[in-house]
């Protein structure tokens, strides 16, 4: 489990097949190597990496294949340069973000970015050649002023189209000058998270009746008599 909180900057190389090699900045590498463990969780620009080496500027993981078909991780060259990095949350520490298991639901690329007064409001859809994914993994879970982890950094859904077909989202200048949200480029990939919290409800208020395809209508009536209105 990880907060989006992004911790420091590194890079990350294929070995082949299904191995990555992580390393980090040198500026930032304390932060990240200084109890790291074998076994230990990192989130790589939101992707959930078990550490299998422990190298002196990083570790070594290995992807599945169905992290290397959902996330950009196996498509670098659509990606920022830089992979944003969190080691996961510890018991008893803050929790400033939002909780963000690592489990990626698909991948947005970049639509627009603008620099305001005050903070760079991104936008983010689907690339053209993954807007299956899209509608099917993260559209439904767009709610304005919910939570989404994108490359692993907790944001805020500022704004978003009835049909989810888009977001946008505020970034304050220190979340923006410390992730590499600042390295992406029109038409860059990133990896998105939506909120697990929005899939439980997703899940619960899906539920079948009797056993049939007949799902119960969400309705004024069904709330008041379950006590939400």
């Amino acid at each position: 489990m990880f907060t989006g909180l992004i911790q420091a900057l590194g890079t990350l190389r294929s070995l082949g097949g299904d191995r990555f090699d992580v390393s980090c900045r040198t500026d930032a590498s304390e932060v990240i190597l200084q109890d790291l463990a074998l076994g230990d969780s990192v989130a790589v620009d939101g992707i959930c990496l078990t550490v299998e080496e422990i190298l002196p500027h990083g570790f070594v993981a290995t992807a599945s294949d169905e992290t290397l078909y959902r996330t950009t991780i196996g498509q670098r060259q659509y990606a920022a340069p830089y992979v944003n990095l969190e080691t996961s949350m510890r018991v008893g520490s803050k929790l400033g973000g939002h909780f963000v298991t690592g489990h990626i639901d698909g991948v947005g690329c970049l639509q627009e970015s603008v620099q305001t007064p005050n903070s760079w409001e991104m936008c983010f859809t689907a690339p053209s050649s993954l807007s299956n994914q899209w509608y099917r993994q993260i559209a439904r879970y767009l709610v304005p002023k919910g939570s989404i982890a994108v490359n692993g950094v907790s944001l805020t859904i500022a704004d978003c189209d009835p049909e989810g077909s888009w977001f946008k989202a505020a970034v304050i200048p220190h979340t923006y000058a410390q992730t590499n949200l600042n390295h992406l480029q029109i038409g860059g990939w990133v990896n998105l998270e939506s909120d697990i919290l929005g899939k439980y409800v997703d899940r619960l208020l899906g539920h079948r009746i009797g056993g049939t395809n007949q799902q119960e209508e969400i309705t004024p009536a069904f709330l008041a008599e379950h006590g939400y209105l």
